[in-house]
């Protein structure tokens, strides 16, 4: 949507940072469309443009943004690096660092995996996902690092997709988590969609929600923290993250779903999508990949262990 919006402040929304609360009141707004709008001088606070996105908002203030209509996004190759472990004819398998978008979208529309992949292909990716998502068959959060399988061929990318549908695809992840595990292993089976209360989030919902499925294994007991191994029947958007915190043991490190309060010097969220299998959906021939935790990811277990 477009045009100008405003609101006032709430007590319950006092101290709240501006991007996060133009996120929140203004429909079919992002935070990072939010930032670009303040960065842009769009949003005021009674009256005056703020340039600062992070300020605090007062009870009472009146925030104004003017959001203008919608461009269409236009796909760029870009020449940045990108670490490919397998590729042939029909595709390709990247291990993504944290921190990178997959896709590009309205307020990130450049330095993602796709514009990559563009330049590494020449352009030759898989068309049914879409302009905005050739060749991707499935995706990780930005600031979850791990594998992802990426089609160059129409044809690729419908068998990839139909083994995703029937489970024939072996994605498994490797996280840190807040709290202990009685039991060994687990699934947690609850549907998720939208917070009904912070539309930047995903909640465990009573209705309206998506059949979710995790698995669980645990893998090293810290007390405090546990590391767990985990695998998706399903591929809901935050998915581990969200049926993590829903049994109180969120994922370290996590911005969104876990504790404001930093732990183990963690910036961002200790999960990793470290395994990837699949048939070949050419050859026939059964593939698996493995992809080593990242850097923070190992001082975490390393303070753990000492």
């Amino acid at each position: 949507m477009s045009g100008f919006f405003s609101f006032v402040a709430d007590e319950s929304e006092a101290g709240a940072r501006l991007d996060v609360l133009v996120a929140e009141r203004v429909p079919g707004v992002s935070r990072s469309h939010a930032q670009n709008l303040i960065s842009a001088g769009a949003v005021s606070v009674n009256g005056a443009p703020v340039g600062a996105k992070s300020r605090a908002v007062k009870a009472g203030d009146v925030v104004g943004a003017i959001v203008p209509e919608p461009r269409a996004l236009e796909l760029e190759a870009e020449d940045i690096p990108v670490d490919v472990v397998y590729e042939d004819g029909h595709l390709l398998v990247v291990d993504k660092p944290k921190g990178m978008v997959v896709h590009p979208a309205p307020g990130n529309e450049g330095g993602t995996l796709v514009n990559a992949l563009l330049f590494h292909c020449g352009g030759k990716l898989s068309s049914i996902n879409g302009v905005l998502r050739p060749g991707i068959v499935h995706r990780i959060d930005k600031d979850t690092s791990g594998l992802l399988v990426v089609a160059k061929s129409d044809e690729a990318h419908r068998a990839l997709s139909a083994a995703l549908a029937a489970h024939d695809v072996r994605r498994e992840y490797e996280a840190l988590v807040h709290n202990n595990f009685i039991e060994d292993e687990g699934t947690v089976r609850l549907p998720i969609g939208r917070d009904p209360a912070n539309r930047l989030r995903q909640a465990v919902v009573a209705k309206g929600g998506r059949e979710a499925v995790t698995r669980y294994r645990v893998l090293e007991r810290f007390g405090a923290f546990t590391r767990l191994s985990l695998s998706l029947e399903t591929g809901r958007t935050h998915q581990i993250r969200v049926h993590m915190a829903h049994v109180k043991r969120p994922v370290v490190g996590d911005p969104l779903y876990g504790p404001k309060r930093k732990a183990l010097g963690a910036e961002s969220q200790l999960l990793h999508a470290g395994l990837l299998g699949f048939r070949h959906p050419a050859t026939g021939e059964m593939m698996e990949f493995r992809s080593p935790r990242p850097e923070d990811f190992e001082r975490a277990l390393a303070r753990l262990r000492g």
